[in-house]
């Protein structure tokens, strides 16, 4: 079984699917790998790491696609590069299933067995294969190191001969996977750190790190789904958060924003007007950008500066700055997941396995993942 891994094509996406190390792993369940010139460039890995360990480089991306047998990558494949792939070949990695679906009819047309990181369950066996938590746990460390650099003043308190300079406050909305790192990163970097979610179960979590946990009276309800993400409130309830949640952005000096909801717009949760009143040079970082942004402000991969000197960022490639490290637990997702397919080098898809189902997207030329058939209408 030939596996390949192209050079992502992306803007800003330095991120490789597979790195050296892991190549072992499938080397004994009988995979041969190759991977096109320079795919790990971006990542800080050169072609001579993967010859090392001998995995075949190759120049023509192209050749290589449409020979493969399983296809391993990072961000979702253009149109072009879905023609590529031969009827019957499997592809893994971020599809966006949700966000586009037409992808997934297209990937149906061309007869690609997919499977969508995005859509792996939730559960304690499938944690080695959760890539959308490895990688944000990136991201909400980069958040963090980000707001710091634009911020006009010191995370932690510093004692100096002319006196003392009290530390940044920090707000991190979200206390996910992201949100949760934003804190520990916040904390160690000296900051005064309080966290907002919609999920009371939280509270013990954001406490744990040494932050405080803002309770707003609302009523939540139920919400948090199976999966253990939040759920979509209510325009009514948005709106009476968003009133309650003023005060507590007005006083940080750091806002870090984690709240997305999978396959909807972002949540709204500081409008233009708050930003108007926080303290001039206070950073918004907005980890929601490429679902619209929590911030009214917020533009995806641009710098915004408000009347009163506030930034509003809304980077949408933070693991990919972190490229090298991003890319080595993304590799070991991708392996744990592969081991499930394959057995003595040929392909073995036990579809009646909670994890290789749950992250079917298309087989047999066929859109089979049901939320996503559900956004077709299908």
């Amino acid at each position: 079984m030939l596996l390949a891994v192209p050079r992502e094509t992306a803007p800003r996406e330095r991120r490789v699917a597979l790195v050296p190390d892991a190549v072992r792993q499938l080397a004994r369940i009988g995979v041969e790998v190759a991977v096109e010139s320079g795919a790990g460039a971006a990542a800080g890995i050169p072609d001579s790491a993967y010859q090392g360990a001998e995995v075949r480089v190759e120049t023509d991306g192209k050749a290589l696609l449409a020979r493969a047998d399983l296809v391993l990558r990072v961000a979702p494949p253009e149109d072009d590069e879905i023609a590529r792939l031969r009827r019957g070949a499997v592809l893994i990695g971020f599809l966006r299933p949700l966000d586009d679906p037409q992808r997934a009819v297209r990937l149906a047309e061309q007869g690609v067995t997919s499977f969508a990181m995005e859509l792996i369950p939730r559960i304690t066996r499938a944690q080695s294969m959760d890539a959308l938590s490895s990688q944000a746990s990136l991201a909400g460390y980069r958040a963090v190191l980000v707001a710091a650099v634009e911020l006009r003043k010191v995370l932690p308190m510093m004692t100096t001969a002319a006196g003392t300079i009290a530390a940044a406050r920090v707000l991190v909305i979200g206390a996910g996977v992201a949100g949760l790192q934003a804190i520990a990163t916040a904390r160690r970097l000296g900051a005064i750190v309080e966290s907002y979610d919609t999920r009371p179960a939280v509270k013990e979590q954001v406490e744990s790190l040494g932050a405080r946990f803002v309770e707003l009276p609302l009523e939540t309800g139920d919400a948090e789904d199976a999966r253990g993400y939040a759920r979509a409130q209510s325009e009514e309830f948005l709106a009476r958060q968003r009133v309650l949640l003023a005060e507590r952005v007005r006083a940080a000096d750091a806002v870090i924003t984690t709240a997305q909801v999978p396959g909807a717009r972002a949540p709204r949760l500081i409008e233009a007007e708050v930003v108007a009143g926080m303290k001039p040079g206070a950073v918004i970082v907005d980890l929601a950008a490429a679902g619209g942004g929590n911030c009214a402000l917020t533009e995806a991969d641009r710098r915004v500066v408000a009347e009163n000197g506030v930034v509003v960022l809304g980077p949408t490639d933070l693991p990919s700055q972190v490229a090298f490290d991003a890319s080595r637990v993304y590799a070991r997702n991708l392996v744990n997941f592969v081991q499930l397919l394959v057995k003595e080098g040929a392909l073995h898809l036990d579809l009646e396995d909670e994890v290789v189902c749950g992250a079917l997207l298309t087989h047999e030329g066929r859109v089979t993942a049901e939320a996503v058939r559900a956004r077709l209408g299908s």
